[in-house]
């Protein structure tokens, strides 16, 4: 197919057609172009806004310990291995564009606040021992020693040094930056359509009615990945958009240091967590709503945030409140994402990610552009290869 050319600049503009055309800018989309065109391949990015999308609302919790459930131990392995991954990729980023991410190994501690919520940190803390996972169960009093502006009704928690943070807001920055300098070139348009010639995906219309071609399309959409036109309906990602609300806070000099590592719990069976940032930014959340599209930041979810949040850690209502926001998280049946080709040749799919996709996005960055460049889906992410949701397979699960 015909090759890109360089500007003047050292960027790429397509002529005809580019190796790789991902749908979607946001943290998935741009790590997968970033690292797919480290690899050597043309790589355009299409999207209105570069950089948007979920990450801007989402905490950057690194918790793959804390955040264990029931029946997800595929996952789990996933987790792991992407936060493995997490110290060298961030580094990497950072010497790239000479901008900092924000990641920071401060551990996590996961507290009760009664003794139902104790009951259960004791099952998730078997749970996770069970599973071969470091973490360790300190009393309420041990807990405040950790964090002395936690409530004095805290009954009991679990320190997890290894569950860390990162900016996602940086991060997607920093990949932004990345990319340009790796030659990926970005349309700020929407992509409308995805064009089929004969039994493969060849290209997508924009909105502004031009065509771009490409030897592969990775679709990156995150809720949004439903709403591309021309997929036929047996290719489409099964994605679902899951509303979550989220409060930023500052601490001021006179009330630092206020947390030092990432606090959690569950209170009236909602999950509370408030996440402390070195440039005293506090950021709490976050509500789980299934509202379909709706993005409204309401009084009663900032008044829940705040209502936990204020029996976790009471302090925390003479912080001044500097932001409300509200994102989409891209959830699957499974809440597990999809990664990888799907049966329409020309097209892959980096989505549904739901609430690991900060997480996830170092080992979705290497997963993808092995399955681009090499033409291989690696071991750790067959399980999460998108054909798992086709009728065939269902029925051989059943």
């Amino acid at each position: 197919m015909p090759r890109t050319r360089a500007t003047a600049q050292g960027a790429h503009e397509p002529s005809r057609g580019v190796d790789v055309l991902v749908i979607g800018g946001g943290i998935i989309g741009l790590a997968t172009a970033w690292r797919t065109a480290q690899h050597g391949l043309s790589v355009a990015v299409v999207d209105p806004t570069p950089g948007g999308g979920a990450a801007q609302v989402a905490a950057g919790m690194l918790a793959a310990v804390t955040e264990l459930h029931y029946g997800e131990q595929a996952l789990l392995a996933l987790n792991l291995e992407s936060a493995r991954r997490y110290p060298d990729f961030s580094a990497e980023l950072e010497e790239c564009t000479g901008q900092e991410v924000g990641y920071r190994p401060c551990g996590t501690l996961a507290v009760a606040l009664d003794s139902d919520d104790r009951a259960h940190l004791r099952e998730l803390h078997a749970l996770q021992q069970r599973s071969g996972l470091e973490s360790q169960w300190l009393s309420g009093r041990e807990c405040r020693r950790l964090e002395p502006m936690l409530a004095p009704g805290v009954r009991g928690g679990l320190r997890v040094d290894g569950d860390h943070q990162v900016d996602p807001r940086r991060l997607t920055s920093a990949l932004v930056t990345a990319c340009e300098r790796a030659g990926v070139v970005f349309h700020h348009h929407w992509a409308q359509a995805l064009t089929v010639h004969g039994d493969r995906a060849v290209g997508v219309r924009l909105a502004d009615g031009r065509e771009l071609h490409a030897e592969q399309i990775v679709l990156a959409g995150g809720s949004y990945s439903r709403d591309l036109e021309g997929v036929p309906p047996h290719v489409l990602p099964p994605v679902r958009p899951v509303k979550g609300q989220i409060l930023r806070l500052t601490v001021p000099a006179a009330f630092a240091p206020f947390l030092s590592r990432t606090v959690r719990a569950v209170v009236r069976g909602g999950s509370i967590y408030l996440v402390p940032r070195q440039d005293g930014e506090l950021v709490v959340g976050a509500t789980s709503e299934e509202l379909g599209w709706d993005t409204t930041v309401t009084a009663g979810g900032v008044y829940e945030l705040l209502r936990d949040a204020h029996e976790l850690v009471p302090g925390i209502t003479e912080l001044p409140l500097v932001e409300t926001r509200a994102g989409l998280r891209p959830g699957t049946p499974d809440n597990a994402p999809l990664l990888g080709p799907t049966a329409l040749p020309g097209l892959l799919v980096a989505t549904g990610h739901y609430r690991n996709g900060v997480l996830l996005t170092p080992l979705t960055a290497d997963v993808m552009a092995s399955a681009l460049v090499c033409g291989v889906l690696p071991d750790e992410a067959l399980p999460f290869a998108p054909h798992r949701f086709s009728p065939l397979a269902q029925e051989h699960s059943a």
